[in-house]
């Protein structure tokens, strides 16, 4: 299966070990063929017989970036790789943007489904902004879009819904789906200022130098909206989201709370009123005997409700990097299960 790369940060990197090192994994069975790596920042490679991963890695771990040696330097941007280059599947690993709407991520991904080319996706930007156009774009061109790590590091939440959720309808769901604030309301419990919270996950490298996608609320609210999106069948974006952030939680209110016998979590909504889809991302004191008030540091957890079944619960322990590149590879052997029977 050959496999362009689009993006190629801590999650690609991941996957380029994990893949290069597969004896260590003994049910993994499945290789594949990078034929392009691209980004933004370093520019590209390519190389229709493909490309050494492991040679790929060992330059960026050495120079920060391509070398000569790690496949032929290309001019190409990443839109003209995914429009022109020869592939089955376009691996989608840019950052998340709420400013640009998902953008350049779904221009990437559109122009593969539009070839015919399935897609394989960590990012929650697209589906949160425009999930209904690609999938009917995927529907249209007898391609896949698939996306299991965008909203939970991987865990099986969208294959549960379409493998096991088959003729039940979700009607809402809740969880805790960010680690860097869980962390940082987790440290303030134990009287943690916030900033040297926020430099702890910082530190770990759950947290990015910029926090402000996590500590305001937008990459939560990202996860809400993909998943009413694709859960609940709505039209939402991010910006639609009722959101708040954590940074007005101080280590005595998070310590009151807790005196008092709850834990407050950040928590995203999906619910039905009125007949509408609601959503939200909010501060909220959990009891201390419910699930959610178990997931303490970088875990997450999703509850998911429906017509047809009691509520099911989903809990991760301190998901890390090789919990979300697993979810992409898991991605790729449905999409390489697929083309093997069309052929």
């Amino acid at each position: 299966m050959r496999v362009l790369f689009i993006g190629f940060g801590s999650v690609a990197k991941e996957m380029a070990r994990i893949l290069t090192h597969s004896h260590l994994y003994p049910r993994l069975d499945f290789s594949l063929k990078a034929v392009g790596i691209f980004t933004a920042r370093h520019g590209g490679v390519e190389d229709k017989n493909g490309i050494d991963l492991a040679r790929v890695l060992d330059n960026f771990n050495k120079y920060g970036g391509f070398a000569a040696d790690g496949g032929g330097l290309s001019c190409l941007t990443p839109l003209a790789a995914a429009m022109t280059l020869d592939y089955d599947v376009l691996v989608e690993l840019s950052v998340l943007s709420i400013e640009g709407r998902g953008e350049p991520a779904a221009s990437y991904i559109r122009a593969a489904l539009a070839r015919g080319k399935s897609v394989v996706s960590a990012n929650k930007g697209p589906v949160a902004f425009v999930y209904r156009e690609l999938k009917e774009l995927a529907r249209e061109n007898a391609a896949e879009y698939l996306f299991e790590s965008a909203v939970m590091d991987g865990a099986p939440v969208f294959n549960l819904y379409e493998r096991c959720m088959k003729g039940a309808a979700v009607t809402g769901f809740s969880g805790i789906l960010n680690g860097t604030t869980n962390f940082i309301l987790s440290q303030m419990e134990i009287g943690t200022p916030f900033e040297e919270a926020l430099r702890q996950a910082q530190d770990a490298g759950i947290a990015e130098a910029d926090p402000s996608m996590d500590v305001d609320g937008w990459d939560p609210a990202a996860k809400a909206a993909a998943l009413a999106n694709v859960l609940m069948g709505a039209d939402l974006t991010p910006l639609d989201v009722r959101r708040e952030g954590i940074r007005h939680v101080t280590p005595a209110s998070a310590q009151d709370a807790l005196k008092r016998g709850f834990r407050l979590k950040l928590i995203c909504r999906g619910w039905k009123e009125d007949g509408d889809i609601r959503t939200g991302v909010m501060v909220e004191e959990i009891p201390q005997n419910h699930v959610f008030a178990t997931v303490s540091h970088f875990g997450s957890a999703l509850r998911i409700e429906a017509d047809l079944m009691h509520p099911n619960i989903i809990v991760q322990e301190c998901p890390d990097l090789t919990d979300t590149a697993f979810g992409v590879i898991e991605d790729l052997i449905s999409v390489e299960s697929r083309l093997s029977l069309a052929r």
